[in-house]
């Protein structure tokens, strides 16, 4: 077999395969004993039939045609590994000579993983959330720790924000009480907005006692018009939170003074501020490497990445106990809007993983054989298999491009990291041992960007 490619536009190449006569002839004989086990001979065992006897009473132009179908889409598949073709759709067939004797001869042409051009990526600000506790993280810490052992009382005074008032609250539709929105001593918190906007701005500075009247849209959106409400407040009543003193820090908590349990809280907000800090950076790292993306991104690349997230989601699901239908119904999710959301998602992974390549290409970072080696052999240790049996594997299945590309982004992604300039909200350096971020031996580097790299034609 002979082959050779061809560039053409649109993002495509052209394979041109030749298979001599002499070749090609173990396909036909592999037809003809594929319609031997399809047809039944009189003196014959079934799948025993000869050559000899079926060319006798059936047209060599089948078995011819059959083999041209089988066959084609391996030899194609053997084109596409001896170039290294990074295909990412299905090839059209055009038969150009051979169809009734002779060499055979045709095209494949098939789209192929563009590669991007990608400008400014080394010189990047990302801002973050600073990545150390201030005192007032910590004072929040402690505030939360102690409203949950808080209790409401009685007040005498006007409400204002963040009171508690019970009211007796009556929605009527043309002077019809409305389900749901009718209630009496109905504990409320003044400005949390569960109800409609304008009932905290009626309460806001109401005592016991007053009423108040006004018109508001109903807050069911799949109900219009507009909902007259009467709202009479019954009680005023704050929240009192315990004293912070070493008493309450042993009573309530594990500690036994409050310099303790301060002590505690410090490590354990810093711990979560650094977190954030690091998840931040990955992240919008990974928005801006997207938005340096310009060129137009083939569909086949978008859906090859949805399909792979949409199974990865049913799988997750499935350990649950759900379906995909029973997840959307739970989280209100329209169907639409899941396709829509699905898509930009992948559009966006897609984006990142071609930047990477680029980066990786840009910056000589595509690993080298020895490198693609160890590579192999940290996954097989992980996984628990032989080296050699896991590098046979990912030939037979033709992932060592897309294992070679998986280092490649993840050297590219660390160069890239070392290299941005981080920021706080304050426009203040943030050093990067201030943050945890991925080592060499992380997989999922590129904003939760997981990728399915199998080509179409396996």
């Amino acid at each position: 077999m002979k082959s050779v490619v061809e560039p053409l536009e649109g993002n495509k190449v052209k394979l041109s395969i030749t298979v001599e006569a002499a070749e090609f002839e173990s396909a036909i004989d592999d037809a003809w004993k594929a319609i031997a086990k399809e047809v039944r001979i009189p003196g014959f065992r079934h799948g025993k039939v000869p050559r000899k006897v079926l060319e006798a009473r059936i047209e060599a132009g089948y078995a011819r045609s059959e083999a041209l179908q089988q066959a084609l889409p391996g030899y194609y598949v053997d084109a596409v590994r001896e170039h290294q073709v990074d295909v990412i759709a299905q090839p059209e067939f055009d038969i150009t000579s051979g169809q009734d004797d002779g060499d055979v001869a045709f095209d494949a042409v098939v789209e192929v993983r563009p590669e991007v051009t990608v400008v400014g990526y080394d010189d990047l600000t990302i801002e973050v959330p600073s990545p150390h506790a201030s005192d007032e993280d910590i004072e929040r810490q402690l505030e939360r720790m102690r409203s949950q052992y808080g209790e409401i009382v009685g007040v005498d005074r006007p409400a204002a924000t963040g009171d508690y008032v019970s009211i007796n609250i009556v929605g009527t539709v043309d002077d019809e009480e409305v389900d749901g929105l009718t209630a009496e001593d109905y504990l409320y918190e003044v400005g949390a907005g569960n109800v409609v906007p304008q009932l905290d701005e009626a309460l806001e500075g109401a005592a016991a006692g007053d009423s108040r009247e006004f018109d508001a849209e109903h807050p069911d959106p799949a109900e219009e018009g507009e909902v007259h409400f009467r709202v009479t407040v019954n009680e005023v009543k704050e929240r009192v939170l315990p004293e912070l003193n070493d008493e309450w820090v042993a009573d309530a908590t594990e500690f036994s003074s409050v310099a303790e349990l301060r002590e505690d809280v410090a490590k354990r907000t810093a711990t979560m501020r650094r977190t954030q800090a690091s998840m931040a950076l990955q992240s919008k790292l990974g928005d801006r490497l997207a938005e340096l993306v310009i060129d137009e991104i083939p569909d086949a690349l978008i859906g090859t990445e949805m399909r792979a997230r949409l199974e990865d989601l049913v799988h997750r699901l499935s350990h649950q106990g759900l379906t995909l239908e029973q997840y959307l119904a739970v989280t209100g999710t329209p169907p639409e809007r899941f396709s829509a959301d699905l898509r930009e998602t992948a559009e966006g992974a897609t984006k990142v993983d071609l930047a990477l390549r680029a980066i990786a290409q840009a910056e000589g970072l595509v690993p080298d054989d020895d490198e693609l080696d160890a590579e192999i052999e940290r996954l097989a240790a992980g996984a628990g298999v032989e080296a050699e049996a896991l590098r046979t594997q990912l030939v037979a299945n033709d992932s060592l491009g897309a294992i070679r590309a998986d280092v490649g982004n993840r050297s590219a992604l660390r160069w890239l990291t070392e290299r941005v300039t981080v920021v706080d909200e304050d426009g203040q350096p943030v050093e990067l041992t201030d943050l945890d971020l991925p080592g060499d031996e992380e997989d999922d580097h590129d904003h939760d960007h997981d990728h399915d790299h199998d080509h179409d034609h396996d």
